[in-house]
């Protein structure tokens, strides 16, 4: 198993989407290649309620999307949630609103927002360097780590290469504690020079494994200890958890060689190695997602300093990602902030607009093509409908 579609966050382009939906019908967008599903997925539409959520998810999931579920949020959490479809191809167990849904890269915000905590609280500082946050590694590590920062490391702007398959071998084999895994990776990719230039984007899972090894090395604890207490409870996130969802839950799919998709199961092989759990193994009903996402919405919020908040959420000149966020300007909804994040099994989606107060969310047990655009289908859906009834008002 790769890390997949998680080396990237989606760019939207939804300029044209927002403006024609604010204002006159638009014209039909350029027609895709047809998903293996029953019938073709409808283009985004405004959605405001959630019985028409529901008619749309019903419409998107098929052959090819066992599953999926979306939610409006504003600062208050969800406004309103939908889910369609089965949690385990070939088989008829609906999933329901509080089924939990593996969300990938979506992780790294949470990652980001943890280290903002340690700074809040005086643990750590912005601008740490890798001596500072390794200093028994600083006698082994390449001059050229020196001067890197941790924002480098959150921004993908630090030289580093991602992992790769031997690594991945590697750690589905190894059995020392995730700390150790962690803190061996960071030891092994900071004792050689970078494999990037310097201060480029260059989008790595890497970068966040050793982010989640230095906040091992700050707290003590693994960082799945440290997010459940520092990120989890403050937020009242009783159902997140890490790895592929166990019990009655949705299973992760992959693609079928003879049409159709597959579970995978609840084993190792349903997700990437623990290890890189800072980078991308959360799962989460999406009402647990969607308190998260509200910090980002509440001018009022107390879980972040405001000026921690703002630099999670600013790129550095020129650049459109920040810290676990994209960036992504629009001339109708301002500002905002989207990610996604799969391990190929599954595919999940958040769009922020914070300066109308409102975001999407969806997920799909499955990453096939035509799970990512149903995904992408019901996040516009959602900011659509949500940003015409602001301008109704």
């Amino acid at each position: 198993m790769t890390a997949g579609p998680d080396r990237r966050q989606v760019a939207l382009g939804l300029s044209a989407l927002l403006a024609s939906a604010c204002s006159k019908p638009r014209a039909p967008a350029p027609e895709a290649k047809a998903p293996a599903v029953a019938r073709p997925p409808p283009q985004p539409s405004a959605i405001t309620d959630a019985n028409a959520l529901k008619t749309q998810l019903d419409q998107l999931v098929g052959d090819d999307v066992p599953a999926l579920a979306a939610a409006a949020v504003n600062k208050m959490g969800v406004t309103f949630i939908g889910a369609a479809g089965v949690r385990r191809a070939g088989e008829t167990d609906p999933v329901t609103v509080d089924d939990p849904w593996h969300i990938g890269s979506d992780t790294k915000a949470m990652t980001a927002a943890l280290y903002a905590r340690l700074v809040d609280k005086g643990r750590a500082k912005w601008g740490a360097t890798l001596p500072d946050l390794f200093p028994d590694l600083a006698s082994s590590m390449d001059a050229a780590w020196r001067q890197i920062t941790v924002e480098q490391l959150m921004s993908h702007r630090a030289g580093l290469d991602d992992i790769g398959v031997p690594w991945l071998i590697a750690r589905r084999a190894d059995t020392r504690s995730l700390q150790a895994q962690r803190l061996d990776t960071a030891r092994d990719k900071l004792s050689k020079p970078p494999a990037k230039p310097v201060g480029e984007f260059s989008y790595a899972n890497v970068n966040y494994i050793i982010v989640g090894a230095a906040i091992e090395q700050i707290t003590g604890l693994s960082w799945e200890k440290a997010i459940t207490a520092e990120v989890f409870q403050p937020l009242g996130m009783e159902g997140a958890g890490f790895g592929a969802p166990k019990g009655a839950a949705p299973q992760g799919h992959r693609a079928n060689p003879l049409g159709g998709v597959a579970p995978v199961g609840t084993g190792p092989g349903a997700d990437n190695p623990a290890a890189l759990g800072p980078a991308g193994t959360v799962h989460l009903p999406l009402d647990d997602w969607a308190k998260f996402i509200a910090v980002f919405l509440d001018p009022g919020q107390t879980f972040l300093k405001k000026e921690s908040l703002e630099h999670l959420v600013t790129p550095p000149a020129g650049a459109s990602y920040a810290l676990g966020w994209g960036i992504i300007d629009d001339p109708v909804a301002g500002r905002m902030l989207s990610h996604a994040g799969s391990n190929t099994m599954w595919f999940a989606q958040a769009i922020i607009a914070p300066e109308h107060g409102i975001a999407a969310l969806a997920a799909s047990n499955c990453a096939t093509a035509a799970a990512q655009k149903a995904v992408e289908t019901a996040t516009n859906s959602l900011l659509l409908g949500q940003l015409q009834e602001i301008e109704a008002r």
